[in-house]
């Protein structure tokens, strides 16, 4: 079951929407009511995304060609973000729209910004260091290259 695609996509997703969950229940129960403590609260929330897609995707990217890896990375980022704004708030004592839709859509956008960073940071990562499914496959085929004799052509 774990092989399954859809498997990684929900274990994705729903470990997104536990680090929300925790902290969305630290801010509940340790900071109510202080402002300042709750947005330093979502901005290490937001950066252990952020953290944990950058590392999902240097993983991923050592053995799948982006093709692979690249759906079920955002595919699972999609369904935490979903998860994160529309019953995340519940756990804090509130409805998704309890502060207004731009709270909801500024939610959504910071949600996918540090997703799409964190998804770059780990591939950028991987393709610095030359351990990518591509630059892997570059280099096995010009060891490859180098290994066998070179070709006399007669005439």
């Amino acid at each position: 079951m774990r092989q399954q695609r859809w498997f990684r996509i929900t274990a994705l997703a729903l470990g997104l929407f536990a680090i929300n969950a925790v902290a969305r229940l630290v801010i509940r129960f340790a900071f109510d009511g202080d402002d300042s403590a709750q947005g330093a609260a979502t901005i290490v929330m937001f950066t252990v995304i952020a953290l944990v897609l950058a590392v999902l995707t240097f993983a991923r990217s050592q053995r799948e060609r982006p093709s692979g890896w690249l759906p079920d990375v955002a595919f699972g980022a999609l369904g935490g973000m979903l998860l994160t704004v529309l019953v995340g708030p519940f756990l804090s004592g509130h409805g998704p729209f309890a502060d207004g839709a731009g709270d909801f859509f500024a939610q959504i956008w910071i949600y996918g910004a540090c997703a799409i960073a964190g998804t770059l940071l780990g591939y950028w990562t991987a393709v610095m260091l030359g351990r990518d499914y591509r630059s892997r496959a570059l280099k096995a085929f010009t060891e490859a290259r180098k290994s066998r004799p070179r070709r006399v052509v007669g005439r």
